[in-house]
């Protein structure tokens, strides 16, 4: 057992090894040119070809003598009764799709060999790349919530960096942050989520969540809500469901392998993942599962007519991609948690192929564009709206961008208008400099804040002018000079042994 435990472990911790690994060589100097690459990348597929014998391992178990199940490895919080320990959950639903995940994994790892070949970020890539796998196999594995958690974190932070790969360029570094802000907003339904939880129910566990659902004597429809709230919202945002569906387009921005295994195949069934975990409570609030086939029927809705309009192959994958997540979330929303688990692994795999044949597709097909459909055509406000992607960045930007802004101005406008005042400091001007006038306010003391470190100031110079400068003349200066002198004389009688010898008695005597 205590094989398999650390089998477990090193799973996701593999990929992250990987990256460590991949640091450590490029601050050696030597992953420069040509030469440089090839190490970095047998390094990381070298971890994650462990990870997935590690897997098949597993599976090999499971199919001869049963799924592990929920396993507890150890303790990582305690505080009085209240523990978070370190567990995972090998069912099969974990075990299979944890294993997809490090196979295309290991594909994409591959094909990025020969993709990306003397590109400026190569290594910076694999790094990225490790710690996205390393966060997912969390994410799958993972018996907690707070474990998942970090796992999603890993996933996310490693989403923004790739986004923003080619960072020299203004269009790539602000997808990235449209996309980081707005899974943010899930990851704080997500701790939502694991504070009720905690608070609550007294557990985390997704075990512990199926118990007490099944239990009718301690569960509470209100209480499930409040918490399924939470994950829920984080389920949406990672997903990119409707109306949070605006950053997985722009998400298009980072490098083809990077789109394939995140958004087209992997990262954006996280979301699905954690329903499908969730599903023990879900059955138990009917009205949940409605709202969530809702917003899976409209996500599928606005992926497909927003996708018949597109002209770029990523664009036209990437919807369709969100049509199909939106299929799974309608799935579970129905009760169809089986098939939306099916769904969910035959997606990746297509999806994955076909995100990573698309640099071939221009080249691959001879026939002209598709037209839009008639009937599409026909329908001019219709037409308009899938054009315009239903106006979802406009919404964004209106709910959500200009009130940050205009908070932003108005905090500017107190500093200068409030703050500068009290502290000293003048207000900024359009230019953006201090002209003479404002460095002088600056220098004597303008404001409160400024009088009062003027009088403090000058209050300490005429201490030093007075008692320590006075052209080292003053009366501080001559008692120190006179205590250096009785320092001197003590120091040359403690040389002679008869007084040392004295001074260590009289120390003795003290001390005893």
């Amino acid at each position: 057992m205590n094989c398999l435990f650390i089998l477990v472990i090193l799973i996701p911790l593999l990929p992250l090894l990987a990256a460590g690994g991949i640091t450590a060589y490029i601050l050696s100097g030597q992953a420069r040119g040509d030469a440089g690459e090839p190490p970095t990348a047998r390094l990381a597929e070298a971890a994650v070809w462990l990870a997935l014998l590690g897997l098949l391992g597993l599976d090999t178990l499971a199919l001869i003598e049963g799924a592990p199940g929920h396993m507890v490895i150890g303790t990582w919080f305690a505080s009085g009764d209240f523990t978070i320990p370190i567990s995972f959950v090998l069912d099969g639903l974990s075990l299979s799709y944890a294993t997809l995940v490090a196979l295309i994994g290991l594909v994409t790892l591959r094909f990025s060999r020969h993709y990306l070949h003397r590109e400026p970020g190569f290594h910076r890539f694999y790094i990225f790349m490790c710690v996205f796998l390393a966060g997912m196999l969390l994410i799958v594995l993972s018996g907690n919530a707070v474990l998942t958690f970090v796992g999603w974190e890993f996933a996310g932070i490693s989403s923004f960096l790739l986004i923003g790969y080619a960072y020299d360029r203004p269009v790539a570094t602000g997808n990235a942050l449209w996309a980081f802000i707005t899974n943010r907003i899930g990851d704080a339904g997500f701790i939502l989520g694991i504070a009720l939880a905690a608070w609550w129910l007294g557990s985390v566990e997704w075990a512990e969540l199926g118990n007490w659902a099944d239990n009718a004597s301690v569960f509470d429809k209100v209480t499930a809500r409040l918490v399924l709230f939470g994950f829920l919202l984080a389920a949406v945002i990672k997903s990119a469901q409707f109306p949070f569906s605006t950053w997985i387009a722009r998400a298009l921005e980072g490098p083809t392998p990077s789109s394939a295994i995140f958004y087209g195949a992997v990262m954006v069934h996280a979301g699905v993942y954690l329903v499908l975990r969730l599903e023990p409570v879900l059955l138990h609030v009917p009205g949940v599962m409605v709202a969530l086939a809702i917003v899976g029927a409209l996500t599928a809705l606005y992926g497909w007519l927003v996708g018949l309009v597109q002209t770029d192959v990523k664009s036209s994958l990437i919807f369709a991609t969100t049509t199909q997540v939106g299929l799974m979330f309608l799935a579970c929303g129905l009760g169809w948690f089986q098939v939306a688990a099916w769904h969910m692994g035959l997606h990746t795999i297509w999806r994955a192929y076909q995100f990573l044949l698309a640099p071939s597709y221009m080249h691959l097909v001879t026939e002209k564009a598709r037209p839009v459909p008639a009937w599409l055509a026909g329908r001019q406000w219709l037409y308009t709206a899938a054009l315009q992607r239903f106006w979802l960045d406009q919404l964004v930007v209106s709910t959500l961008v200009r009130p940050t802004r205009a908070v932003g101005r108005d905090m500017r406008d107190f500093d200068d208008n409030v703050l500068a005042h009290l502290v000293g400091m003048p207000a900024r001007h359009r230019a953006g400099a201090f002209n003479e006038v404002d460095r002088d306010k600056v220098i004597l003391g303008h404001g409160l804040a400024g009088a009062l470190l003027v009088w403090v100031a000058e209050r300490l110079h005429r201490f030093e002018s007075r008692l320590v400068m006075r052209q080292g003349a003053g009366p501080l200066v001559g008692a120190m000079r006179r205590a250096g002198e009785y320092l001197l004389v003590l120091e040359a009688l403690l040389e002679r042994p008869r007084y040392l010898i004295l001074l260590v008695v009289a120390i003795f005597v003290i001390i005893l």
